[in-house]
């Protein structure tokens, strides 16, 4: 047997097709297009690309997107005081603070900028008041990339309710909110972490299984019901010859990737799952591109919302 392919480039491209009429009744109501505010702090260069990336998307459906990047030597309380800013701002409808923030501004610094940030304009939906709605199933502005699973699962026809669903890793980013979407679409949900007594024959239990542990390759067929669903939130990049060697077989595009360029991006799941799984994601292509499609629908919704409490 080998996995359906679930093609997340293509369902992406399917809701930010959606989103264009929106925005453009949006812009002809408002006078303006839907605003996003980031702000990115320091010279990550992983976390330069993931902006780019979700600046090219906003402006691809129409958004005014405001860059605001500070060097790595800012302080936490200055950019606390770019996202008062924003907060403020009558044109900026959702504002994104990229992740990491530098070490330097302290262990709690991401829960401090997350506090911060007016809920209303919460487009990664990590702020508490909007975590606290997703658990009470009333949902606001939702972590993006569990949201964007759930549309993934739903326009590829992978039923949800009554299903036997196993989240491994419990981040509040993706596997707290991601098992309380799922519970609230009727699965029966187990969470998995680090400490999970026979990790393996727990996960082989699911008819969907997410992977979302940052490990590369660590969920391998042993993990995986015959059949199943598996969603691979995992991005790695493999440098190490020997880890490619325990990952990739000779003559595999992976494999001569690696040979190629000496690095190659791989999920949390192993290759050799495709064979086990009914239905998989790949990486890359698959959840990434949903990430970004979900933070453009939230910051249309935020906007609309904005708008509809103005009038």
């Amino acid at each position: 047997m080998s996995a359906r392919l679930l093609d997340g480039t293509a369902v992406a491209a399917e809701i930010r097709g959606e989103l264009r009429p929106r925005v453009a009744d949006f812009t002809a109501r408002a006078g303006r297009p839907p605003g996003l505010g980031i702000v990115l702090v320091g010279d990550d260069p992983a976390s330069h690309v993931y902006v780019r990336n979700k600046i090219r998307s906003g402006m691809d459906v129409g958004y005014a997107v405001d860059l605001q990047h500070l060097p790595a030597t800012a302080t936490l309380e200055d950019v606390l005081a770019v996202v008062r800013r924003l907060n403020r701002s009558d044109t900026h409808d959702g504002i994104l603070v990229q992740s990491p923030l530098p070490p330097g501004l302290g262990d709690e610094a991401e829960r401090v900028v997350f506090d911060t940030i007016d809920p209303v304009k919460d487009v990664d939906g990590f702020s508490p008041v909007n975590v606290g709605r997703l658990v009470q199933k009333r949902p606001a502005l939702v972590a993006c990339t569990p949201a964007g699973i759930m549309e993934l699962l739903d326009r590829c026809g992978i039923a949800v309710s009554g299903q036997q669903a196993v989240v491994i890793g419990r981040s509040d980013i993706v596997g707290k909110p991601m098992a309380m979407l799922l519970l609230h679409r009727d699965a029966t949900v187990t969470m998995c972490h680090s400490r999970t007594r026979e990790l393996a024959r727990v996960a082989a239990m699911a008819d969907i299984l997410v992977a979302a542990i940052g490990r590369p390759g660590f969920v391998t067929p042993d993990f995986v019901k015959p059949g199943a669903t598996v969603i691979d939130v995992g991005m790695n990049r493999v440098e190490d010859p020997a880890v490619a060697d325990r990952l990739f077989r000779l003559g595999t595009p992976k494999r001569e990737q690696f040979d190629k360029k000496g690095s190659v991006l791989v999920g949390d799941v192993h290759p050799d799952v495709a064979a086990v799984a009914g239905a998989i994601t790949p990486v890359p292509g698959g959840v990434g591109p949903l990430t970004i499609a979900l933070l453009m629908r939230n910051t249309l919704k935020a906007a609309e919302d904005r708008l509809a409490a103005s009038a």
